[in-house]
């Protein structure tokens, strides 16, 4: 796998606080790597060096090949960023939001709407003269990954793409960047949310204190620590075959993959998911003693 993104000893300072600390990283192309850690771990400030943002106080920093802060301009026509919070022109429709932006990518006109209906149509997003001040929490951020995506970037960066979003419409965008990734994307994100990084990401870098402790394969991760359960509790007017608590159906399995499929058939079905848990994953597992001081560097 060829190298897109290679993080050379890159350290940031603010005044006098070093957000990032000699940062080595190299993330292949068609990756997903998943970047974790608590807040004031340095993943921000590190995702917002890779996509040229900010520069590194020390080390480099190189883009499929370009050094990301002298050659910033051939860089950041390739990428596409998501940050944690991105307002939208909320006196502006979907529909005009994205043709302000396909403008300023100079996108030729001709292109534009075609691009704009395609995003729109995966991203399920139909009320497309709709303004976006009248969105949902969850349609915004889909309008803001529709943004992120109109260039056809070649690299996504993404920080909390489904930042308090409700589990379905979350999982939804998971699931939308997993079929991205299949198209030929690299993709960076941040999250949270454990599950979703260990459902799609290949592999998972830990920061803690402005340093990357732990970057391995979901497989490595697993095979180190075990798997751990998950639980889906539903409802359904329909007979299927799971067991019943009281209304609810309820379905427990150690592998993702089993989750993720339910969660695409309770999309598609209109069903009410009352719960998704993880059983302390694998990955969670490591993160927590990571963070309880357990796990060495």
């Amino acid at each position: 796998m060829t190298d897109i993104i290679k993080l050379d000893s890159v350290t940031k300072i603010y005044d006098r606080f070093t957000a990032v600390n000699g940062v080595n990283l190299q993330i292949g192309e068609g990756e997903i790597l998943g970047l974790i850690g608590h807040n004031g771990a340095g993943k921000t400030t590190t995702l917002k060096m890779m996509v040229g943002l900010l520069a590194p106080t020390t080390g480099s920093i190189e883009v499929m090949g370009h050094d990301i802060t002298r050659e910033s301009t051939k860089v950041k026509q390739h990428i596409g960023y998501l940050p944690e919070e991105s307002p939208l022109y909320e006196n502006m429709t979907i529909r005009q939001y994205l043709e302000f932006f396909g403008e300023l990518y100079r996108i030729p006109k001709g292109t534009i709407g075609e691009r704009i209906e395609s995003l729109l149509d995966a991203l399920k997003l139909e009320e497309r003269d709709k303004f976006t001040g009248d969105l949902s929490k969850g349609m915004k951020r889909k309008v803001a990954i529709a943004r992120t995506m109109l260039h056809e970037p070649s690299i996504l960066v993404l920080d909390e793409p489904n930042s308090g979003l409700d589990p379905l419409t979350s999982f939804f965008i998971i699931d939308y960047l997993k079929k991205l990734n299949a198209q030929g994307k690299t993709i960076i994100l941040s999250a949270h949310n454990l599950f979703h990084i260990e459902y799609i990401c290949h592999r998972v870098a830990i920061m803690k204190g402005g340093n990357i402790y732990i970057c391995d394969t979901i497989d490595a991760i697993r095979e180190k620590i075990g798997k751990r359960e998950y639980e889906v509790i539903f409802q359904s007017d329909a007979a299927l075959d799971y067991e019943r608590q009281g209304d609810n159906y309820v379905f427990t399995t150690s592998d993702v993959a089993q989750i993720a499929s339910l969660l695409q058939r309770i999309t598609e079905n209109d069903w009410a998911l009352i719960d998704l848990s993880v059983r302390q994953s694998a990955l969670e597992d490591m993160y927590v003693k990571l963070m309880d001081g357990e796990t060495e560097s």
